[in-house]
């Protein structure tokens, strides 16, 4: 049996204009809008992780997990949240996931937010410039294939 494995993957939503939000608020929209958190979820942790790192970048400060992991929980405690979602292994697979949307690098087991870019700029850079216009071509592709 064959499984189809994508070469990528992107998930786009569209929310209202960001009024009068909140940081973490805006942060929220910006994960659940590239699909890095799914509407009515919980576990938010990603947010939090988001918001550390956005920190750090205005500082041009590298991080391991375990100080993101600390910082997150300092953040999530701050706004009254729970304090789930913090074992290590979930905080390493977020910052995968957050790697794989190239909003992150990772160096000699440190993150940052890429090249300390603003996320708007990695934002029009890698996704909008470069992995959506090649994800469109190739279901061109396949259309085009179904057309003949």
């Amino acid at each position: 049996m064959v499984k189809d494995i994508p070469l990528g993957e992107i998930t786009l939503r569209r929310y209202e204009k960001p009024y009068d939000a909140h940081r973490r608020e805006i942060v929220r929209k910006i994960c659940l809008g590239l699909g890095m958190l799914q509407p009515g979820d919980s576990r938010d942790i990603m947010v939090d992780i988001v918001l550390v790192l956005e920190e750090a970048r205005k500082e041009k400060k590298w991080m391991s997990s375990f100080d993101i992991r600390d910082k997150v929980e300092q953040k999530r405690k701050e706004h009254s949240l729970e304090i789930r979602g913090l074992a290590e292994s979930n905080i390493r697979r977020q910052l995968k996931r957050l790697r794989d949307t190239l909003f992150v690098d990772k160096q000699e087991n440190k993150y940052r937010i890429s090249e300390f870019a603003p996320l708007s700029e990695i934002f029009e850079n890698k996704i909008e410039r470069f992995l959506i216009p090649q994800m469109t071509e190739r279901i061109k592709e396949y259309l085009h294939k179904l057309d003949k």
